[in-house]
This record gives C-alpha cells, structure tokens and sequence, in this order.
C-alpha cells in the first residue's frame, strides 16, 4: 500500500490571507499618510515652534496625491484636511461641546479635499510642484472667503512666524508666504523622487531634476534676499504704549455675566499704572489700549461705567482706546473701540467691520439651534460697520483690527493704507480658555507686523498680550490669565512694503497659476481619452 503526499499548495489559505493583510495594509498606506500630513502641519502651529514640520507635510502630501486620480485626490485631501483642522481648532468646542468643532473642522477640511483634487489633477505636469503649491493657495484664497466671508483660520502662513520663510510676508503678503513653504514642500518630494528615479534607472533626469531643485531653492533664496524689506528702524520717530490686560474673574462663556468685574480690573490696571509713571516706576506712555470688551457695558449709554472710564483715563492722563458693546436701543449690537480723551471724553469710535459668524450673530439661527441650543447664548446678534479704523492717539495714527479681523488680509491692509504707523489688535480670548486659540492668534499678528512693516500690539482681555516690533519679535508679552500692563517703545512708520503696495494681486496672481494647471491638466485629459484605442475603435 502507497501513500500520496499532496503537495503543499502556497497560495492555500495561510498565503492567502497573508496576501489579503497585505494588500489591505497597502490600501491604508495612503490615507495614513494623508491624514499624517495633516498632523504634521497642525504640529508646525504656534505654540510649538516647529514651523518646519510643513515641509515634510507637503513632502508627504505630494506623495500621497501625485498620479492619483482626482476622486481619490478629494478623499485623500479631506483626510488631510481633518489630521490638519480637527486638532487645530479644537478650542471652537471649549465651551460649546464637540459638535460645533466637529462640524466646522469637516466643513473647512473641504477646502483642503477640494485642494487635493486639484493636486492630483496636476501631478502629471511638467514643473508639477509649482502648480500644486498654486492650486494650495486657491483653495486657501476661497476658504477665506466662503461661507458667511469666510474662516481663513489655519492659513500655512500664519505657522510661520518663527520661521525662515517670514520674509516673504512683506514681498506677497500670506499668499506668497504660504505658497513658498508648500513649493518647497512639494519640491523637497519631487527631488527624492527624481534621485530615486536615477537610482533604479541609472540615467540623471537632468530637466526634471532641476526643476524639482529649483523649487527648493528659489523660496528659500526669495526669502534670503527679502530681508532687507524686514526693517524696525524708525521711521517717524517712537511711541511709548501701554497695553492693559485685566484679566476676568472666571473662564469660559459665562465671562460676559461679569461685566462690572471685568471693567473694574482694567480701570483698575491703569490707575496702578498711572500711580507706577508718577512715582517713576514705569515710563508715561503716549496713549494706552485696552483690549476687546474691557467694558461689556455700554459706557455711552451707562452713567456708571462711563464714571469707571472716566476717573480711570483722567488718572493716566492720556488717550486710551477702550473696547465696548454698544447697546442700542434698536438694530444691532456694536463691537466697537472707543478713543476716549482724558479731557473730552469719547471721541471717536470704531465698529468691528468682520464680526464673527456663530460667535457675534447665528446665521440661520433655527435650523442651527436643532443641533446645539448654545446659539440662544448670543441672543442678539451683532451687526458690522463699515469705516476703515485709525485713530490719531497724540500724535501717532494706530490702525485697529478688532480680534477675529486679524486674520484677513484685507482688514489690516487697510489701515496701513490709510496712513497707520501702528497697529493694535484688541482682542478677548476669555472664552476659550488656556487653549492654543491665543498662541495662534498672536502668531497672525507677528506675521502682520512683517507683511506691513508696522509695530503691532495686541492688548487681551486675559492674555497673551504682546507688544511686538515691525520684524516680529516680541519684546513684552504677559501670561495668561494674570491682570498685566505692557510699557514699551516702538518705533513708527509710514513707508509701504511692497505686500502693502499690490494688495490682493500676489494672490490673484497665484489664482491665475493654479487656474493654468487645472485647465492644462483637463485638456491632456481630453485629449488622452481621444487618442486611446478604446475612443478609435
């Protein structure tokens, strides 16, 4: 009697599975990486200064999107987009809960799917960094506009106060910044690739590695030969400022129930401030800033609270801009900054022309309260001005962009072309915190001072305040949550970065380079399909 031994078959259900794994692990590679992509930007924001995380992050992201189709470039780049604004803007929910955050991240990470999409449709191109870092600033150039104006929050510039790319800020403003640190980004990939190209071929790829050099090396040259245009030197002279932060009793949302408390504090900053300069302590200043609602009652319309003022800016004996809710007896809520003379009183005002969508009025507020009753918290809602904000305080012209306005282009660019020597950012981030929100924000306003070439102070209602020069360092900031005053000199200028001179042109401009690519891509496209074999027959 004989026995057969079968053979061993290898593709039998241990090989097969094996395979299985394998295979599905392979299709989990490129969302992993997507979605690390992301992280690696959110970890390049303030408060770490890892600003140079972005270029592996665009190094990643190309990888992951170059020759992908562009359905599968949307799902990768939302993949990208939520790793990026999920953690980013996990501050939104502080007080609010998960969904409001969830649900902003999602919709904002669209932008970045719709950028992915225009990614892989373009990675097929000759000199494909250039247009991917354009299709980049497109899709970044829409979310600062669209829905209810816009939420350019997360911007790649503004991650890059520390870093060696800062410069470009005064040539292009953020647009040019952000689109050289995504070239870059990209490049870096497109110069492994072309090296690892050559290792398997054997041959140099000598145009297109060059040009995957190139994109390395011109933004880091354009920023090296920007630095001329970073300039704190005095050009009309200096101005003695102090920013007053009075700090609120509580966190959170319910810091508006303590209004009275609120006023007090910072009234009372600047009488001890006031007592400091007489006893020679501290500097007099020139004019003093107080931050975003350091009166929350309406000092126009409450005898009370326009006594506090009063007593607390005849003691200092100086112009100070106070930041007020206007109540009027009918229409709208006003969040304004008021310049009150020591002498006259209430002299001019400002209204924020940016309010906040969700935070300063609800649009479509019964649909939203289906899903989170917190909107009722803003129970009247705030309307926006219209007149560009600069106040003459003592001789100096101060531009005003109120808090949330620091983050667009356009509001801060108009103050400094209509004459400011300086800029202030009033600002209130009680309700959020001791959350990353404030570090953010401060890093915006490092990257104005640079793009405009003017100081910046930013007075907040519980920190960080910072007084920061015209190449954007700071020189004195508080801490969070402790009752401060900043006494500083800084310097004052009129000249005009060239960012300041072309406006929103760098961008459209960039527009205009993206638009190229997509439509270059769609016509190769087109023309592919109709001369494959499948279209002849």
């Amino acid at each position: 009697m004989s026995t057969t031994i079968a053979p061993v078959d290898a593709s039998g259900p241990t090989a097969a599975s094996e395979t299985g794994a394998g295979r599905r692990f392979r299709r989990l590679v490129r969302p992993g990486a997507a979605a690390l992509s992301g992280a690696l930007l959110f970890l390049s924001f303030p408060p770490r200064p890892l600003w140079w995380l972005a270029l592996p992050a665009f190094a990643l992201l190309g990888w992951t999107l170059r020759g992908r189709r562009p359905r599968a470039g949307f799902a990768l780049g939302h993949l990208a987009g939520l790793g990026f604004l999920l953690p980013l803007l996990i501050w939104t929910g502080a007080e609010v809960g998960r969904f409001p955050w969830i649900a902003l991240a999602a919709v904002e990470a669209l932008f970045v799917a719709a950028a992915g999409l225009g990614i892989a449709a373009v990675s097929r191109l000759p000199a494909w960094p250039v247009f991917a870092a354009a299709v980049w600033i497109l899709a970044e150039a829409a979310r600062a506009r669209v829905p209810f104006g816009g939420f350019p929050w997360g911007k790649i510039a503004f991650g890059q106060a520390d870093g060696v790319f800062l410069p470009l800020a005064a040539v292009g403003g953020t647009p040019v910044l952000g689109f050289a640190v995504a070239l870059c980004g990209f490049g870096l990939y497109e110069v492994v690739r072309q090296i690892r190209a050559y290792r398997t071929t054997g041959t140099v790829p000598r145009g297109p590695l060059a040009a995957a050099a190139l994109a390395v090396l011109v933004p880091v040259t354009g920023a090296v030969a920007a630095l001329p245009l970073v300039d704190d030197s005095a050009q009309d002279g200096t101005a003695t400022v102090a920013a007053v932060q009075g700090n609120v009793p509580r966190l959170g949302l319910d810091f508006n129930s303590q209004r009275r408390a609120v006023l007090d504090n910072h009234a009372n900053r600047t009488k001890e401030l006031a007592a400091d300069v007489r006893a020679g302590e501290k500097p007099r200043p020139d004019f003093v800033l107080w931050p975003e609602n350091s009166s929350d009652i309406d000092p126009l319309a409450n005898p009370d609270a326009r006594a506090v003022i009063d007593e607390a800016v005849k003691a200092i004996g100086v112009p100070t801009v106070i930041g007020a809710v206007l109540t009027p007896d009918t229409g709208k809520l006003r969040n304004t900054l008021i310049e009150w003379d020591p002498a006259g009183g209430p002299v001019a005002t400002y209204d924020k022309r940016h309010v906040q969508p969700f935070g300063e009025y609800i649009p479509m507020r019964p649909f939203v309260r289906l899903f989170n009753s917190n909107v009722d918290r803003v129970s009247r809602d705030f309307g926006p001005g219209d007149q560009v904000g600069v106040f003459d305080l003592a001789g100096t012209r101060v531009g005003l962009a109120t808090c949330y306005e620091a983050a667009f282009d356009w509001a801060v660019r108009d103050t400094v072309t209509h004459g400011a020597q300086l800029i202030t950012v009033p600002s209130n981030n009680a309700t959020f915190g001791r959350s990353e929100m404030t570090y953010q924000q401060l890093a915006m306003s490092r990257v104005r001072a640079v793009e405009h070439s003017r100081s910046v102070v930013v007075p907040v209602t519980s920190g960080v305040s910072a007084i920061i020069m015209p190449d954007g360092r700071i020189v004195a900031k508080s801490a969070m949550f402790t009752p401060d005053v900043l006494v500083e000199e800084v310097p004052l200028r009129s000249s005009l970065t060239p960012a300041t001179r072309m406006g929103t042109l760098p961008e459209a401009l960039l527009v205009a380079v993206a638009v190229a690519g997509l439509g270059w891509s769609a016509m190769r496209t087109v023309r592919a399909r109709r001369n494959s074999p499948a279209a002849g027959s």
